[in-house]
């Protein structure tokens, strides 16, 4: 019997150890928020789309998305130094997109399969795509000061490099991304 308690109490721990975070964006208040079963764990200040308020609508409008998303994919290799990419397009974005003839039928249904095996969505469409967390590049004061003053990506979330080595340990492929105005 003792064995037994020692082998739940040690996969209560894991479990415990393992519990998933989730990514929490705030555009108008320039916050990402690290939460753990609602707890605040970490906030962050971020830089976001210079496309202005609202939702990415199509390729090239410098907006960043709005709605729940995932992490796919980690690049070490960034021009931004660590790069999380998220599943944007997702399917409401492929939706919208498709109702408003940005994508074709065919595309749609390639941003629906992707979205159902877990993978990268299409990233050359006409909705966009390389969405995700990134840091600031090579750092100088001045990309400091823009950094902490205007938003000034293409569409992305942008933390200080030192800032995005911290959120690398909370952030997994598969980690739920909620990106809100």
């Amino acid at each position: 019997m003792k064995y037994l308690s020692t082998i739940l109490l040690f996969v209560l721990c894991q479990a415990a150890a393992a519990a998933s975070y989730t990514i929490e964006v705030s555009k108008s208040e320039r916050i990402l928020t690290v939460k753990q079963n609602e707890k605040v764990i970490k906030e962050y200040n971020i830089s976001h789309g210079r496309g202005g308020t609202g939702t990415k609508i199509r390729s090239g409008d410098k907006k960043t998305p709005t709605g729940t998303y995932r992490a796919v994919d980690f690049k070490t290799n960034s021009k931004f130094y660590f790069f999380i990419q998220l599943n944007y397009p997702n399917p409401v974005d492929a939706w919208r997109g498709y109702r408003n003839e940005v994508i074709s039928a065919s595309e749609f249904k390639q941003i629906i399969l992707a979205y159902k095996r877990n993978s990268v969505p299409p990233q050359n469409t006409g909705l966009g795509g390389y969405i995700g967390i990134h840091g600031i590049g090579w750092t100088t004061d001045e990309k400091r000061r823009i950094h902490e003053a205007h938003n000034w990506t293409e569409g992305c979330i942008a933390v200080r490099n030192e800032e995005i080595n911290e959120l690398k340990k909370y952030i997994e492929l598969g980690t739920k991304v909620v990106i809100r105005e």
